[in-house]
């Protein structure tokens, strides 16, 4: 059987048990090629001690700092990813109280306007509300319209005295109340 230099290219023939001895690492280096650079030198062993120390503060090859900067990264992208949700389900649950608040003031409106039209359905009500209102009288009644002066205490006694008219024309009137004169 052919060993796997002559699958590569055909460059050398060797057994099969030699090639099977050897390690991977081993077989790439012995033969390098003059399109690979020469394989570096084996590096010398390092003691176990240091890399010990890196592996206790690192977690998954990252050092301290460099977990605290992820960490943050990460608890800031889920702030970030509940804000705008929490934000939104806020504001539509003020929404919700406001619109249950207006729909409880059009139920009582509703209950109150239902009254009314009970009220209404009697002639006597309606009857009574013309007279009111539009100052219906029934055939042969006389009206009587009592008006109080104003310093009877009536209604017209609340009103402050009118001011009289000015005698000046009314664009006279909006200049001298821009500009603060008084004639």
């Amino acid at each position: 059987m052919v060993g796997r230099g002559a699958e590569r290219g055909g460059r050398g023939r060797r057994s099969e048990t030699s090639a099977a001895r050897r390690p991977e690492r081993v077989r790439r280096r012995a033969r390098p090629t003059s399109a690979q650079p020469p394989a570096e030198p084996p590096r010398p062993a390092r003691s176990a001690g240091p890399q010990k120390r890196r592996k206790r503060g690192a977690i998954l090859g990252l050092s301290t700092t460099r977990r605290a900067a992820v960490f943050a990264t990460v608890v800031c992208a889920l702030a970030l990813s509940v804000a705008v949700p929490l934000r939104t389900y806020l504001s539509q649950r003020s929404d919700v109280e406001v619109q249950q608040q207006r729909q409880a003031e059009l139920r009582a409106k509703v209950d109150e306007l239902q009254q009314r039209k009970e009220q209404l359905a009697d002639p006597e009500q309606v009857l009574a509300e013309a007279r009111r209102r539009l100052r219906y009288v029934m055939p042969g009644e006389t009206p009587y319209m009592v008006e109080l002066p104003p310093e009877a205490g009536g209604p017209g006694a609340s009103q402050e005295p009118t001011q009289p008219i000015p005698d000046q024309a009314w664009y006279q009137a909006l200049w001298d109340a821009v500009t603060g004169e008084r004639r």
